[in-house]
C-alpha cells in the first residue's frame, strides 16, 4: 500500500506538468484549430531564459516572473508575426509552420547555451514533505503552484471582460465580432497565455529533467496524450487527463512486469487510442457539428 500511495502522489506531481502542458495545448487548438508541435520547444526556450537570469544574478522568483512576461510577449509575437498570415490557409501549411518553428527555436537554443545538460535549481527544495518519504517538497511545490494557476485561470475566464471576450472569441468567433470583441486579438492573447503556462510547466520540470534543449519532447508527446484523453474542446478535461496520464504512467512502469521507464510511453499512448475508439471527442470533450 505504502508502494502504491507513492507512486500515486509521484504521479500526480509529473500529471501536474502534463496538466500545464496539455492546457497550454487546448487553449492554442481552440484558438486556431490547429495542435502547436512547438508548445515544448516554448516552454524549453523560455525555461533557458529563466536559467540564464539566475546566472545574472537575479533571485529565483524575479526570473520566475520575469521569464512569465516574456514568454508571454513572445507567444503574442510569434501569433501575430508567423500565423496570423496562415489563418486562412491550408492546413498542411499551418504544419508546415509549427514544424519549422520547432526546428528554428531548438537549435537557437543549442547555439546559445549549447546541448549539454545544466543543472536547473529548485525554490522548494528536495527535502521530504513534511517529513514523509512519499513526497519531496520539489514534487509538492509542482502540485501546488499547478492548482494555483488552475484557480487563477478560472477566475480569469469566469469572471473578467477579456477572459469572457476570449472565450467568446474562442468558441464562436462570428458573434463574437458582432458584439464588437477583436477576435483577432483575443486569439494573440491566447498564444501568450499558452506560451507562460507552458513556460510555468518548464520551469517546473526542469530540476527532475534536467535543462537542455530537447528536454520538452517527452513532456509534449504526454500533453498531446492528456490533452486528446481529456479533450480537445475542454480546458478541464486537458487538466484531468494530465493527472490521469501522471498517474497511469507510475503505476504502469511499477506494476505491470518488464514495462519499465523505456515502454511507458507506448503503452500510455496505447490507451489513448483504445480510448478514442470508445469516445473520439475524449471524456469530457464535445462533438462539434459543422453546418454546411
Amino acid at each position: 500500500m505504502e508502494l502504491f500511495t507513492n507512486q500515486v502522489l509521484a504521479g500526480i506531481a509529473t500529471g501536474a506538468i502534463y496538466a500545464c502542458m496539455a492546457l497550454a495545448v487546448v487553449m492554442i487548438y481552440q484558438a486556431i484549430d490547429h495542435l502547436n508541435f512547438a508548445q515544448g520547444e516554448m516552454a524549453m526556450f523560455a525555461t533557458f531564459v529563466s536559467w540564464q537570469l539566475m546566472q545574472w544574478g537575479v533571485p529565483y522568483w524575479g526570473a520566475f516572473a520575469i521569464t512569465l512576461v516574456f514568454a508571454f510577449v513572445g507567444g503574442i509575437a510569434i501569433e501575430r508575426i508567423l500565423f496570423k498570415p496562415l489563418a486562412k490557409a491550408p492546413i498542411l501549411t499551418n504544419v508546415a509552420g509549427f514544424i519549422a518553428l520547432f526546428a528554428i527555436i531548438n537549435s537557437s537554443a543549442g547555439l546559445i547555451w549549447d546541448f549539454t545538460i545544466k543543472q536547473y535549481p529548485t525554490p522548494f527544495g528536495s527535502s521530504p514533505f513534511l517529513g514523509s518519504q512519499l513526497i519531496s517538497t520539489h514534487q509538492a511545490g509542482m502540485i501546488g503552484v499547478t492548482l494555483l494557476l488552475l484557480v487563477a485561470l478560472y477566475f480569469f475566464f469566469q469572471y473578467t471582460r477579456i477572459g469572457l471576450a476570449m472565450r467568446a472569441a474562442a468558441s464562436l468567433p462570428e458573434s463574437a465580432r458582432l458584439v464588437g470583441i477583436n477576435t483577432s486579438w483575443m486569439i494573440a492573447l491566447g498564444w501568450g497565455m499558452a506560451s507562460a503556462i507552458g513556460a510555468i510547466a518548464g520551469m517546473l520540470i526542469a530540476p527532475v529533467v534536467f535543462l537542455e534543449p530537447n528536454m520538452m519532447v517527452g513532456v509534449l508527446l504526454y500533453g498531446f496524450a492528456a490533452a486528446v484523453l481529456g479533450g480537445l474542446t475542454s480546458p478541464l478535461g486537458a487538466v484531468v487527463g494530465g493527472f490521469l496520464m501522471g498517474i497511469f504512467e507510475n503505476l504502469v512502469g511499477t506494476y505491470i512486469p518488464g514495462i519499465g521507464n523505456e515502454l511507458k510511453l507506448p503503452i500510455a499512448l496505447a490507451l489513448i487510442i483504445s480510448v478514442l475508439v470508445v469516445k473520439p471527442a475524449g471524456l469530457f470533450g464535445r462533438h462539434i457539428v459543422k453546418r454546411v
